[in-house]
């Protein structure tokens, strides 16, 4: 069964409206809010898996994140009176190495670890 072309392109139009043409290979929003928390990664709240939301408030939209979804570190990032240009072990009393997800750590206090 053919469609019209206009009904096609109405239908296409809402689809994408209603988000739902970023949630098929859409990608994610960092940060993002969820059940009053902000997120500025991949999360596993709730799930088994990491996933991300594809809006900046969480409105149903989401997928689960693949490798090149988490967030990345940011260089040069900013931590006490120190520019760091790679990941640092400085400052975690087990010695493992991290990085920022801003370049201001000192205000911002968003990192991961490497």
């Amino acid at each position: 069964m053919a469609w019209p072309a206009g009904i096609l392109l109405a239908c296409c139009l809402w689809l994408r409206e209603a988000g739902f043409a970023s949630s098929i290979g859409g990608r994610c929003v960092f940060p993002f809010r969820y059940q009053g928390q902000v997120f500025h990664d991949c999360t596993q709240l709730n799930a088994r898996h990491k996933w991300c939301s594809l809006n900046q408030s969480y409105t149903g939209y989401w997928k689960y994140c693949t490798t090149a979804d988490f967030a990345k570190c940011v260089f040069p990032f900013w931590f006490r009176r120190m520019i760091y240009w790679e990941c640092t072990d400085d400052g975690n009393d087990f010695g493992k190495k991290w990085c920022s997800l801003t370049q201001d750590f000192n205000r911002d206090q968003i990192w991961k670890f490497c």
